[in-house]
């Protein structure tokens, strides 16, 4: 899994790539704090590689926790900047910080 942050300097934004590894997925989505944990929200397109990816624009200066959705199947990003704790979900989020 990756995830890349490019920030911008016109505006308080960041452009957050996120990329999973899934040959065999159907489905990836990442869901979280920024798109109301809502699965259809940010689906994220398979490429040729059999890897998933999509692009949000964050608001920087603050933290997002998000997962993956991959399938049905809730999964966090090893390369998270942090991880929190939910007690809603009862298991940890990833955690970006912009």
């Amino acid at each position: 899994m990756g995830i890349k942050k490019q920030f911008l300097k016109s505006k308080p934004v960041c452009k957050v790539t996120f990329t999973v590894p899934a040959e065999n997925a159907k489905k990836v989505a990442v869901v979280g704090s920024f798109n109301e944990w809502d699965d259809k929200a940010t689906p994220l397109k398979k490429l040729k590689n059999g890897s998933f990816k999509g692009t949000v624009d964050l608001e920087s200066g603050v933290s997002h926790e998000f997962r993956y959705l991959i399938d049905g199947q809730y999964q966090n990003d090893n390369e998270a900047d942090a991880f929190a704790w939910s007690d809603y979900a009862a298991a940890e989020n990833s955690v970006l910080s912009l």
